[in-house]
C-alpha cells in the first residue's frame, strides 16, 4: 500500500484530536471556541483538517457546524463529534458522542458497541452486508434502530467517501472487502425513525466539478477553496467579501456541492461512533488515540 505512513499518522492524529475535543465538550462551553481549538490542535500535531470538524446535536446525525458570526452554548445536548485529519491527502476519520443531558447512556453505548462488534469481523472476503447485519443487530439489542440511509465508507487520497459503502443494516449486498482497503465504519443509533433527511441550510461544501464561471465573486471564492483539493470546507474558512453570493453561484453552476444538516425524520436523538481501519487478516484500527 502506498503512503502507508501518511495513513497511520493521519489516523493517529485524528484519534488524539477526537479525545482532546471530547474533553472540551462540557456544559457552558462555546461551540465556536471548541471547534477553533480542535482545528488548532490538528495543525499543532502536524495534520490538516480533512473536513470541517463537526458537532451535530440531538436529532441531527451529521453535517452541522456554525458560521463565524454565530455560536451555540453547550447545555444538555447530545453531541456527536466528527473529526477528520489528512496528511498529504491520506485521511483519518473518527467520531464519538458526548451526552451532556445524562439521559441517553444506553443510546451512546449502542453505537459504540456496534462499532466494536463490526470491527471484529472485518477481514478480506467479508460481505459489507454482514458488517451491516452486525451493526443492526447490536443496536437493536439495546432497543434502538440504526440509521439506514447513512453508512460507513471507503477512504482514498483526498476522497472521504469512496467505495465501498459500509451499511448500518443488512442491505443484502454481495460486495466484499478486499485486503488493503481503507474504510471507515460509522454506526448511527437512534430512538427515532432510523431515516434522515436533508434540511435547506448548508454551510459545508466541496468542489465536485471544475469549469469556468463568469462571476468575479464566484471566481475569487473558487480560487480560495482550490487549496482543499476537493475536500470539504465551510463558510468560516472563506475570507472573500460577499462569499455567500459566490458560493450560491458556484452551487447553481454545479461546481460545488452542499452538505446540509441531516436530522432524523422523527427527530429522535442520534448517537454516532466511528473508526478508520485497514482491511487485513486482522483489521488495523488507524484512529486509536
Amino acid at each position: 500500500m502506498e503512503n502507508i505512513e501518511d495513513w497511520k499518522k493521519a489516523g493517529k492524529i485524528a484519534g488524539q484530536v477526537l479525545q482532546y475535543g471530547k474533553g472540551l465538550i462540557v456544559k457552558g462551553a462555546s461551540y465556536l471556541d471548541v471547534i477553533e481549538k480542535i482545528e488548532a490542535k490538528i495543525k499543532e500535531l502536524g495534520g490538516e483538517p480533512a473536513f470541517p470538524p463537526q458537532m451535530s446535536m440531538n436529532d441531527v446525525a451529521a453535517h452541522f457546524t456554525v458560521d463565524a458570526d454565530e455560536d451555540v452554548k453547550f447545555e444538555n445536548q447530545v453531541v456527536s463529534l466528527d473529526v477528520g485529519v489528512h496528511i498529504n491527502g491520506a485521511i483519518g476519520d473518527t467520531a464519538c458522542t458526548v451526552d451532556l443531558s445524562g439521559k441517553y447512556p444506553e443510546l451512546v453505548k449502542a453505537s459504540e458497541e456496534a462499532l466494536k462488534e463490526a470491527i471484529k469481523v472485518v477481514k478480506p472476503g467479508v460481505k459489507v452486508s454482514e458488517i451491516g447485519k452486525i451493526i443492526e443487530e447490536t443496536i437493536k439489542r439495546f432497543g434502538f434502530v440504526p440509521i439506514r440511509n447513512l453508512s460507513g465508507h471507503g477512504l482514498d487520497l483526498y476522497n472521504i467517501h469512496s467505495a465501498p459503502s459500509i451499511p448500518n443494516y443488512d442491505n443484502g449486498s454481495s460486495e466484499t472487502l478486499k485486503k488493503g482497503q481503507i474504510i471507515a465504519i460509522e454506526p448511527f443509533a437512534t430512538n427515532g425513525a432510523g431515516l434522515i433527511y436533508e434540511t435547506d441550510r448548508a454551510n459545508i461544501f466541496s468542489v465536485v466539478k471544475k469549469k469556468p464561471i463568469r462571476s468575479a465573486t464566484a471566481r475569487r471564492v473558487l480560487k480560495e477553496i482550490e487549496s482543499y483539493n476537493g475536500l470539504p470546507f465551510t463558510t468560516r474558512n472563506i475570507k472573500v467579501p460577499m462569499a455567500a453570493i459566490g458560493l450560491r453561484e458556484l452551487e447553481q453552476a454545479g461546481i460545488i456541492r452542499a452538505y446540509p444538516p441531516l436530522p432524523d425524520k422523527n427527530h429522535g436523538i442520534v448517537t454516532q461512533a466511528e473508526h478508520s481501519l485497514i482491511v487485513d487478516d486482522e483489521a488495523v484500527v488507524l484512529t486509536k488515540p
